[in-house]
């Protein structure tokens, strides 16, 4: 696998100028060396309970003896899946075997009778949390989806109409959206929406089901119509039960850039695809949308004493969480390349923001946490962050 040359728009030099093309080349070829050569290979050895047909939850590098937690949760499955799938592509040893493993995982020990998949389980694998979460349910059909273009399973096509049937029949919510869970829960939250169009997109394109793309273009209307608060040019995370966002004492509501960032990229996808099938799109609303959500995030989401993506804001600009997690330097990275038009920061820069995360004593590995002083020493690295780090600078050979 190759990273090319991308080309977005640096403020300070042209697309065309040596200096920049030379400055992105060193870059990618850099990300190539850390994720294909380094990150891959650590966690098909490390991160793979082989024994017990499972994954670690996460590896931790400064307490390698430390006792692992006592679960594993289906996103780890499903995520690890996606992840596997890409190795398995690139032509990493064990990978497709990984890619089986976390095939038998879900339909054996998460798929339960009822259609649904469980939530957590003991390091038995045996379930110990019967929740029907959507977040998950969306990475399960993800993985599943990329699961497809890796390996010869017949059955995968199958089992993708399974969940996506599941959240339709059991989880769709009469005032638009889909539940959170089962048993239902409040605060509703956009995350799982998004989450679940980019599942739907990567099905499509794996089975080629107008019913996924059915899905896509309920899920872009929902962000447009109800998600989206055009009046604060942002998107709140937490909703009541009417779609309403959760506000604070002072009218506020909490707002995540990484999360706007991603939206970015995938309403540009989700356009794409849909374009090439054919579909009309709302492209000025959609164009409109983008453009909010980028501006929003690049000129409030940014902490300009260090230039990375704040964890949490409010709809005013506040910051409401001052951290920076490693996921929303990843979305930058991604919205970057695909709109470099709108990007404040060239993605040769975004990604080098990306790597100063990367562990410089265990390649392959990563500061889950940045503080304002720098990496957050003593965590570990969890397996689902991996799912993040491998779209994003995958995402560099797609444009």
């Amino acid at each position: 696998m190759n990273f090319p040359h991308q080309t977005p728009n640096a403020p300070v030099a042209r697309r065309d100028e040596p200096v920049f093309a030379n400055v992105m080349n060193s870059t990618l070829a850099s990300a190539q060396n850390w994720l294909i050569d380094h990150s891959w290979p650590l966690w098909l050895h490390e991160g793979v309970d082989w024994q017990a047909r499972a994954f670690h939850e996460s590896l931790h590098p400064d307490a390698p003896d430390s006792p692992p937690p006592a679960f594993r949760r289906l996103r780890v499955a499903a995520r690890q899946t996606y992840v596997f799938s890409h190795a398995a592509l690139a032509g990493l040893p064990r990978a497709h075997e990984a890619v089986e493993l976390g095939l038998a995982f879900l339909r054996t020990h998460a798929r339960q009778r009822d259609g649904g998949y469980a939530m957590r389980f003991g390091l038995d694998n045996a379930p110990i949390d019967q929740t029907r979460d959507l977040y998950d349910l969306a990475f399960v059909l993800f993985g599943y989806a990329h699961a497809a273009r890796a390996i010869d399973d017949g059955v995968l096509a199958r089992d993708a109409r399974g969940v996506l049937a599941f959240i339709d029949t059991h989880m769709t919510h009469p005032e638009g959206g889909y539940r959170e869970s089962l048993p239902d829960q409040l605060p509703r939250r956009q995350n799982p929406h998004m989450h679940l169009l980019e599942a739907v997109l990567a099905a499509y394109v794996s089975f080629a089901d107008p019913n996924y793309l059915d899905h896509a273009d309920m899920l872009v209307d929902l962000l447009l119509d109800r998600l989206l608060n055009h009046e604060a040019g942002a998107l709140p995370e937490f909703f009541d039960e009417t779609l309403q966002p959760i506000r604070d004492p002072e009218a506020r509501f909490p707002v995540e850039p990484g999360h706007h960032f991603e939206w970015v990229w995938l309403l540009d996808s989700y356009v794409r695809i849909a374009t090439d099938a054919g579909r009309p799109v709302r492209d000025i609303d959609i164009e409109s949308a983008i453009r909010v959500l980028m501006s929003t995030a690049e000129r409030r989401g940014i902490d300009p004493a260090n230039g990375l993506v704040l964890d949490v804001i409010t709809d005013d600009g506040a910051v409401h969480q001052r951290g920076f997690r490693i996921w929303p330097q990843t979305e930058r990275l991604k919205a970057a390349l695909r709109r470099p038009d709108l990007a404040r920061t060239d993605a040769a820069s975004c990604l080098a923001l990306l790597q100063s995360y990367f562990r410089a004593d265990r390649p392959g590995l990563w500061h889950e946490r940045m503080g304002t002083d720098g990496p957050i020493a003593g965590l570990p690295a969890p397996a689902s962050s991996l799912y993040h780090l491998t779209c994003a600078l995958l995402e560099t050979t797609a444009i």
